[in-house]
């Protein structure tokens, strides 16, 4: 019989099983952020029934994120794209808007255009929470607000004096403006609904969407807190450090941070008076302040011309940019946009916090940029400069899918009648602010008594001693009983009983505390004489 012949060529592939591995694959990598931490190594344990239980689990807790990442290939839909260089020699910065817009879809590229206001400039922006409404406010009295969705301008109007900021308040239907002497508040409409006097002259303001709280600085240097749904003023501080128009809240807890002209930035709530962190970021004035989504990161721009980015874990500086910026704005993924002149910058984190130059853009020259601010739920920058309003895209900024609980660009007149009304009853009082709100509801640890040295001891002793002297009367008694060497014996009495528990407590941290005497009873009482019988224990009946 002839042997067969073993052949060498591949054997043909099923494309059906690499299809599969593929998906199996996919999602093992996306399975591994929603697991508890990595398994544990059971090769060691011998307990044979404790491991077969923690097998069970780890089971389990596979299969869950597993479950999970399945669930979220249809519940997001989307994903983010960034700009990837073909060559390891090009450069993303280096890519223009001019060579972005003709590879992107027809509805992307309208969402990048520009206004041309240049009578009543120079503009800050401000988007709402959900991404689809726009507030323009022009520096000499031009306001705007913008479907940017369907891009239709819902109402315009002329105050007819100096505008510093605009700010949406719970949704789409109010907003807030600086004005020259007082706060306003007006509808979608454009009508005057309030007009807060509490705070004058105001300078920048913050909305707190949790807590519907609209806060404010202005020029007498004062932090200003104001309840919207209550209409009652919560607090209303001095800084202490001169007037600023540096201001910004922190996503994660709520807290406020201030920029002021001597280079410090401080944290600040409504149920403290002072401060509760101050921070010397800058050698001279800062310019702007903006938060990370996280909270866990802010970034500080100073006339020191540099930009840096601190940590607020470690309270450090983790990385700095050299340049000078009048404005900054973090995007809900992360990427750093700062302005300064008619130059704008985007910076993106690499990784382990490391960020890097990511895309340039330039306007016009003689275009001043005063505001930039990342449109929510989507890759587009609106600059508010002096001569009007841009949008340019940034490939990777937004968050591709929205949560349609927290922020719904269609939502319906009903559903927001309903979320207004969830939030009011969710309402957080500002007792609520803090730097770590996971602390809410812990129970706090039971504080020891700590031991007091020594010097400690005899400094309280000498005070005490020095208290009886001055205040110790003593009375005048009968003949032969008020004699000076008798009253001073009544004074060295009262002086030792002040010093006496001083002497106790020094005694304990020499020798440790009195041990109590114990009582011996003894045994046997026959081989005892008649005195100390009575200490014998007695025999039950």
């Amino acid at each position: 019989m002839g042997e067969k012949e073993e052949s060498n060529e591949p054997q043909s592939l099923n494309p059906a099983s690499n299809q599969e591995e593929g998906i199996l694959d996919k999602l093992e990598k996306k399975a591994k952020k929603y697991l508890r931490g990595n398994k544990t190594n059971l090769k060691n344990l011998r307990d044979k029934k404790l491991k077969g239980q923690l097998e069970v689990r780890e089971k389990i807790y596979g299969n869950a994120a597993k479950v999970a990442a399945r669930a979220e290939e249809w519940l997001k839909p989307s994903e983010e794209g960034l700009l990837e260089p073909e060559n390891p020699l090009e450069r993303t910065y280096r890519i223009q808007q001019s060579s972005i817009l003709p590879e992107v879809d027809v509805l992307s590229v309208s969402k990048a255009f520009d206004m041309k206001l240049p009578d009543l400039g120079p503009y800050t922006i401000r988007y709402l929470s959900n991404g689809r409404y726009m507030l323009l406010g022009g520096q000499k009295g031009h306001l705007a607000m913008i479907d940017v969705l369907k891009m239709d301008c819902i109402k315009e109007f002329q105050v007819k004096e100096r505008v510093r900021d605009v700010v949406f308040l719970q949704n789409d239907q109010l907003f807030a403006v600086a004005q020259k002497k007082f706060t306003y508040v007006y509808n979608r409409h454009g009508t005057e609904i309030h007009c807060l006097k509490e705070n004058q002259h105001p300078l920048k303001l913050e909305y707190l969407e949790k807590h519907f709280l609209l806060v404010g600085t202005n020029n007498f240097s004062q932090l200003h807190y104001q309840d919207i749904s209550t209409g009652q003023v919560v607090a209303n501080y001095r800084t202490g450090l001169g007037p600023t128009s540096v201001m910004c809240s922190n996503p994660y807890n709520s807290i406020i941070s201030l920029g002021h002209s001597g280079g410090k930035l401080t944290m600040w709530k409504p149920t403290s008076g002072k401060p509760l962190i101050t921070m010397l970021c800058h050698h001279g004035p800062i310019t702007a302040v903006a938060y990370h989504p996280s909270g866990n990161l802010v970034a500080t721009a100073g006339m020191d011309k540099k930009v840096k980015i601190w940590d607020l874990r470690k309270f450090e500086s983790i990385h700095s940019i050299p340049g000078h910026a009048q404005t900054l704005d973090f995007s809900q993924k992360g990427l750093l946009a700062l302005a300064n002149g008619s130059r704008v910058q985007v910076w993106r984190d690499k990784g382990d916090q490391d960020f890097g130059l990511y895309m340039t853009h330039s306007i016009p020259k003689g275009y001043q940029v005063g505001t930039v601010k990342f449109r929510p739920y989507e890759d587009v920058l609106g600059l508010g400069h002096s001569m009007g309003f841009s949008s340019i895209l940034i490939p990777g900024s937004g968050e591709p899918n929205f949560d349609s609980w927290v922020a719904n660009p269609y939502e319906t007149s009903k559903q927001r009648s309903k979320k207004e009304v969830r939030a009011l009853l969710d309402k957080l009082p500002p007792e609520s602010i803090m730097l770590d709100p996971g602390s809410i509801g812990m129970v706090r640890e039971r504080q020891r008594k700590e031991k007091l040295t020594k010097r400690e001891i005899e400094q309280q002793m000498v005070e005490a001693v020095v208290e009886v002297k001055s205040n110790v009367e003593i009375k005048n008694k009968t003949k032969g009983r008020n004699k000076p060497s008798k009253r001073a014996k009544r004074k060295q009495e009262e002086v030792f009983n002040a010093k006496k528990p001083f002497l106790e407590k020094q005694r304990e941290t020499k020798e440790g505390p009195p041990q109590k005497k114990r009582r011996v009873l003894l045994e046997v009482a026959e081989d005892l004489p008649k005195s100390l019988q009575r200490f014998a224990k007695k025999k039950p009946m």
